[in-house]
């Protein structure tokens, strides 16, 4: 099964590498696809529900990159600010 999300702000390699890290570290999650031309995150999970849905969210809320069209004004803007933190920590840690 398979909880597929559209975010803003992901800009590059780095971005997607940090996405992948975190959400990998959900326990419900087992692999994570990110296409950086689209903004699509895909998760693969044992089964999806409401709950592991808001927590995938959630986690990528935090670090920047929220559902499309769920924040607007300065949490739009603090939101792109940590995205490009996140960006910064994928593209140090990429070969981890």
């Amino acid at each position: 099964m398979a909880v597929t999300i559209q975010v803003e702000n992901i800009k590059c390699a780095g971005c997607a590498n940090s996405i992948q890290k975190k959400l990998l570290a959900l326990d419900s999650v087992k692999t994570v696809e990110v296409n950086i031309e689209t903004g699509m995150v895909v998760c693969a999970t044992e089964n999806v529900n409401q709950e592991i849905e808001q927590q995938i969210a959630q986690q990528l809320l935090n670090m920047g990159y929220p559902q499309v069209g769920s924040v607007e004004g300065l949490k739009a803007a603090g939101a792109k600010a940590k995205s490009f933190v996140s960006c910064a920590v994928g593209k140090i840690n990429k070969d981890d």
